[in-house]
C-alpha cells in the first residue's frame, strides 16, 4: 500500500505548535499508524456529521482529535485539539 501524501494546512500547523508536548508525541506516533494505514483500528477514524462528504476526525487520545478532508489521494490536515472545541 503507497504512503499516504499528507497536507499540514496553516491552521493546523498553527494549533499544533499551541498544544502540550505530551499530546504533540501521541500524535506523532499516531499519525505514524495513519501513514501505514488511515483506517488504523487505533484511530478510530470517522466520518464527521453535517460537514462535507469527505471530513473525518481521528483520535489522538481520548480528549484530543484531528481533522482531515481526502481530496484525490491527499490528505489534508485541517484542525487538532480537544474534542470538545472541534
Amino acid at each position: 500500500m503507497p504512503t499516504p501524501e499528507i497536507i499540514f494546512t496553516k491552521q493546523f500547523s498553527k494549533t499544533y505548535a499551541k498544544l502540550p508536548q505530551e499530546i504533540k508525541s501521541l500524535f506523532e506516533k499516531q499519525l505514524g499508524l495513519f501513514l501505514e494505514n488511515p483506517r488504523h483500528p487505533s484511530l478510530h477514524v470517522k466520518k464527521m456529521k453535517g460537514l462535507r462528504p469527505e471530513v473525518w476526525e481521528g483520535r489522538i487520545s481520548k480528549k484530543y482529535r484531528f481533522v482531515f478532508e481526502k481530496i484525490d489521494k491527499r490528505y489534508y490536515f485541517l484542525r487538532i485539539g480537544p474534542h470538545d472545541i472541534l
